[in-house]
């Protein structure tokens, strides 16, 4: 078993990668900069482990140590071990799942990479939210979509809420980040796929018939939430789909909304 060191000081500067992750922009600026991540959670940092993702360090409450004795065993890393009082006052949160660790992120794909092989994608544009990233990856990868890609200014699927939230989900889907906003759509289109604009609007047609009539390659895609697609995505779409409400609700949450869209999609 790897070798684990006892830490009781929340301010070690050997625990500065797990410092503050409650601090959204703190995060967001250090995390992508140091080329890291945080997954949090036994099962969590399983799956990453087996996507290939390289472990910096692990993190521990000292009565989580029994249950990955195995999966920290053949790990060349430091592995500290603290109270949960101590994990807290790291962290800045009580970390009821018991194990972090501090990963390595791997290069992006370009977009072309990404949907070469594709038949299914889904595109999220100002999707801000970590949690409904996370949950719109989980139902992606669980309904058999191919593969993700991201507007300039979508949230990171690697913040930790993200990963959280996914249960690991983000690393079995391939995903890309745009690189400009404006014609975002038109490479997708350019590649042969139906780009389905999913929006609230009774006027659109049901998400059942746009998928009917779309082409072998099938985008979904999926606006920020409250204000939904922009106005220029909306227009530069294929078509635009929507899902039928009733009992006078106006539309879904994006996360649910991208689970009922991907399940009609694997249906086709």
């Amino acid at each position: 078993m790897a070798e684990l060191t006892p830490v009781a000081d929340p301010t070690d500067p050997r625990l500065r990668d797990y410092v503050g992750l409650t601090d959204v922009e703190l995060r967001r600026r250090i995390e992508p900069a140091a080329g890291m991540f945080i997954a949090e959670g036994e099962k969590v940092i399983r799956r990453a482990v087996a996507a290939g993702y390289h472990v910096s360090s692990v993190l521990l409450a000292a009565r989580w140590v029994g249950s990955v004795s195995d999966l920290v065993a053949d790990l060349d890393v430091p592995v500290f071990v603290a109270s949960e009082d101590v994990l807290e006052g790291v962290t800045g949160y009580a970390v009821h799942r018991g194990a972090l660790a501090a990963m390595y992120r791997r290069p992006l794909l370009s977009v072309a990479a990404v949907i070469a092989a594709a038949r299914t994608v889904v595109v999220l544009e100002d999707v801000n939210d970590h949690t409904n990233v996370g949950l719109i990856f989980r139902s992606a990868a669980a309904l058999g979509v191919d593969a993700a890609v991201l507007a300039p200014r979508c949230a990171d699927p690697l913040y930790r809420r993200a990963v959280k939230t996914s249960m690991g989900a983000v690393f079995a889907l391939p995903y890309a980040r745009m690189s400009t906003w404006y014609d975002g759509l038109v490479e997708l289109a350019e590649a042969g796929f139906t780009t389905l604009a999913l929006t609230p609007d009774p006027a659109a047609p049901t998400l059942e018939s746009a998928i009917a009539a779309a082409g072998d390659r099938v985008a979904l895609v999926l606006g920020g939430e409250g204000a939904g697609l922009s106005r220029r995505w909306q227009q530069t779409a294929t078509a635009r789909a929507r899902i039928p409400m009733s009992r006078g609700v106006d539309s879904l949450n994006v996360a649910a909304a991208a689970a009922v869209a991907c399940y009609a999609l694997s249906r086709r």
